[in-house]
């Protein structure tokens, strides 16, 4: 089995649909193996976000994901589970996400997307060993 980290973002929580998210990812035979409900310190937002670093949006993300609590899950599939993942959560652009995807049917604008799933299996890795060290 193949495992990715998955943030329900604050936006989510907030507004009552991490029941919703998990539901889908359910319903496609994907599992959450841990799960822990927590607000995300700075610090870590910008560990987590690294690649984006002196970007000007970095701030506006950072702050979008510290706010309040968000749902950190590692979700675990057959095959390459990033991949299911990162199809069913839609472009990150919820004007540009498909109906059908969580944020074409969820999300209300780039600051407001509901999630974050890791787009690779090295940034799966990476992330597992952010958010759940003792299950990297």
């Amino acid at each position: 089995m193949n495992r990715t980290l998955v943030i329900i973002k604050p936006d989510a929580v907030e507004r009552g649909l991490v029941g919703e998210v998990i539901s889908r990812f359910e319903r496609r035979q994907l599992r959450v193996v841990a799960a822990e409900l927590r607000v995300i310190d700075v610090a870590t937002a910008r560990r987590h976000y690294a690649e984006h670093e002196g970007k000007p949006f970095i701030d506006r993300v950072v702050a979008g994901l510290t706010r309040s609590p968000s749902l950190i899950l590692i979700v675990e599939g057959p095959g390459e589970t990033w991949k299911v993942i990162r199809a069913m959560i839609g472009a990150t652009d919820p004007a540009e996400a498909a109906p059908g995807t969580i944020r074409g049917d969820l999300a209300i604008d780039m600051s407001e997307n509901v999630i974050h799933g890791s787009d690779s299996v090295a940034s799966a890795q990476r992330e597992i060993a952010i958010f759940f060290p003792d299950l990297a």
